[in-house]
């Protein structure tokens, strides 16, 4: 007999019950899903994840009582590693950055087409970080544009104490340098690098390089100046 593998357990939460209940139809179509849970904002995410135990959570942004970001905080501060996608309208830079730095592995809008989803879903639990095309395209105009002019900014609540190793390296994840490049441009080995990558998605609470590159860009940090590398 066949063996047949697990369904992917997906937690779906949006605040509007219509809707959840129509991706929950297309989710249970699927032959390898099946949704175990439903939530209607950020806090009520956090209890399904600790009662439900979800291989990935398909999560709004926007919502009232607790947003989608705010789920995203609670669940990674509450150590659980469950794979999270937000699924959303907002096409906010804003609602993207902040997303990803608080630990979501994807960003989709809410006009892909269900057979997509499902595709991005599967990866995500490959450790793909799906990322909707307009809001990609948005990502990478970010990065292009580097260093910003402005002072860097104040630190925020709750951000995370990086070293000034860490953050140099950061930038150079952020400028699209491999770990072999950042290792030839600050003259220390490759695996020094690897680790102080590793090291500050720790401090984070970041899954990926992807993710590094958003925080980066959203906290106003841009890529360092070839002065500073030479100091380094």
């Amino acid at each position: 007999m066949p063996h047949t593998p697990p369904a992917l357990r997906v937690l779906l939460v949006d605040d509007q019950p219509l809707f959840r209940k129509a991706l929950a139809g297309l989710v249970n179509a699927q032959l390898d899903m099946t949704v175990v849970g439903e939530a209607a904002n950020g806090l009520e995410a956090l209890e399904r994840v600790r009662q439900l135990t979800p291989d990935v959570v398909v999560m709004d942004v926007n919502m009232p009582g607790a947003s989608g970001v705010e789920g995203v905080r609670a669940i990674r501060g509450a150590g659980f590693a469950t794979r999270i996608v937000m699924l959303t309208v907002s096409e906010e830079d804003d609602d993207l950055f902040d997303a990803i730095r608080a630990g979501a592995n994807g960003y989709l809008l809410k006009n892909i087409r269900p057979e997509l989803l499902f595709e991005d879903l599967r990866g995500v639990m490959r450790g793909e970080a799906p990322i909707a095309p307009a809001m990609a395209h948005r990502l990478l105009d970010a990065l292009r544009e580097g260093p910003r002019p402005a002072a860097a900014p104040a630190p925020r609540e709750g951000d995370v104490a990086l070293t000034r190793r860490e953050t140099e390296i950061l930038q150079l994840v952020a400028a699209g340098l491999s770990n072999k490049e950042i290792a030839g441009q600050l003259v220390i080995t490759e695996g020094t690098v690897k680790n102080h990558v590793h090291n500050a998605l720790e401090k984070l609470h970041l899954s990926n390089r992807t993710q590094a590159a958003a925080y980066t860009v959203a906290r106003g940090l841009g890529a360092p100046r070839p002065a500073d590398l030479e100091r380094g």
